[in-house]
């Protein structure tokens, strides 16, 4: 179970990656398979997630690894949401 997300508007990878329980290179990858996760870039070269990344990102976790969907059938779920 992921914890409940903090009252803030952005995120940075490392936040995201523990408050989810999951590496930063799966997020990275997930960034890559779904179009729904865009983060912006900082300054300095850090992905910043917004809240709504990251909540899609809990669905994401939740299609993939608790109702054990493949990426095309989470891609096809998240369309239909």
């Amino acid at each position: 179970m992921t914890a409940p997300l903090p009252s803030k508007k952005y995120f940075r990878i490392g936040e995201v990656s523990r408050l989810l329980e999951i590496p930063s290179h799966v997020l990275r990858y997930w960034e890559t398979e779904f179009r729904a996760v865009r983060p912006l870039k900082s300054a300095s070269g850090q992905r910043v997630y917004s809240r709504r990344d990251v909540e899609r990102l809990q669905l994401i976790k939740r299609l993939l690894r608790d109702e054990r969907y493949t990426i095309e059938g989470a891609r096809r779920a998240l369309k239909e949401r």
